[in-house]
């Protein structure tokens, strides 16, 4: 016993300076992380990007950079502009309720006086309201114009470097991928080649189908909302957006919401008449052309695991949490399927990480 712990412990004076190099390595990679970790959301939703504008991209991976770049521009400007702007809009409105608390409580009073509400309910409506405006507003309202000023910044830049890292990904994904593979021992490639192809199949499951479905949903809102004369159109498109993209929710949500504020300022048939229209323009062209085609991409996860996975990851960690617990989500499922040596359903034998030619 005495010699084995001997023998350890000459086998780590050897190995000092390996050791050594290691924890220098493991040090520098936390330092470095801490200083990408302002720009975890950008990095991350270019991930994400990168994987719908994949299947443009394939299409035209022959020419590598300009192919990168024209799916760049078709599909991920697109929604980096929806996104960006309604986003950009919401901020601006918290912002102004901040600014302009007095005005924002007293037309809360008058929507509640319109809407007619019945006298038991009206009370406490507008206690409530009250108490909003003195607790909740000036609490929020004290983080100060330097802390909005320096949101705004921030997500701008987010903005700008998910594009960025969309393109690269696209452009130099396979070299990355390959470069993965060979710094693996040649006896674990193979494993390891079978898990980034179920990963890569659930990550296109989770992210392509319902993100292409979603942007349908959310350009054709943008018509339908200006057509009816809603204002801040394009923060409603974004909430579509997001409503949208995850399993078990959808649009809807935000539509039954709009009917009903409708119901309540203009009357029952206005209210219908917008919630029939707004249904058959955009929501039938996806839900029975789009998704049906995108079906082939589906990750086979319960799509209850994954409404938890981005719910809950939004909660934790903002955009960047959004989108990371399904990666999370994918790689642990990942990991079962190669451990259970579940095949790759209908795929082939080779990993398509985006970029991959």
């Amino acid at each position: 016993m005495q010699l084995g712990q001997l023998d350890g412990i000459s086998f780590l004076i050897s190995s000092r300076m390996k050791i050594a190099v290691v924890l220098i390595v493991i040090l520098l990679s936390l330092t470095l992380a801490s200083i990408f970790l302002p720009l975890a959301d950008g990095i991350v939703l270019g991930l994400v990007l990168a994987y719908i504008a994949r299947p443009i991209y394939l299409k035209l991976h022959r020419y590598q950079r300009l192919g990168a770049l024209i799916a760049t521009l078709v599909i991920v400007m697109p929604i980096v502009l929806i996104l960006g702007s309604g986003i950009f809009e919401i901020v601006r409105f918290i912002g102004w309720i901040f600014d302009n608390q007095d005005v924002f409580i007293n037309s809360l009073f008058d929507f509640v006086r319109s809407i007619d509400v019945p006298p038991e309910y009206n009370e406490q409506i507008r206690q409530i309201i009250w108490d909003m405006s003195t607790s909740v507003l000036p609490l929020l309202s004290g983080f100060g114009f330097l802390s909005y000023a320096k949101t705004i910044v921030m997500f701008i830049l987010n903005l700008v470097i998910s594009v960025l890292v969309c393109y690269f990904l696209l452009a130099d994904g396979y070299k990355i991928y390959k470069g993965i593979v060979a710094f693996m021992p040649v006896d674990n490639r193979p494993w390891v080649t079978e898990y980034i192809q179920h990963l890569d199949l659930i990550l296109k499951g989770v992210f392509i189908g319902n993100a292409y479905a979603a942007l349908f949903v959310s350009i054709t809102s943008l018509v339908v909302f200006y057509i009816f004369g809603f204002s801040h159109i394009l923060a409603l498109a974004t909430l579509i957006f997001i409503a949208s993209i995850i399993p078990l929710f959808a649009g809807y949500t935000v539509l039954v919401a709009l009917a009903v504020i409708r119901y309540f300022q203009m009357g029952l048939e206005a209210a219908v008449i917008f919630f029939v229209v707004a249904s058959i323009v955009i929501y039938l062209p996806p839900e029975f052309i789009l998704r049906p085609y995108l079906a082939s991409m589906h990750s086979r996860v319960h799509p209850m695991l994954i409404m938890l996975s981005f719910l809950g990851g939004a909660f934790v960690g903002g955009i960047a949490g959004f989108f990371v617990a399904p990666i999370i989500l994918a790689s642990l499922i990942a990991a079962y399927r190669v451990h259970m040596g579940t095949p790759v359903y209908g795929e082939k034998k080779k990993a398509e990480l985006p970029g991959l030619k």
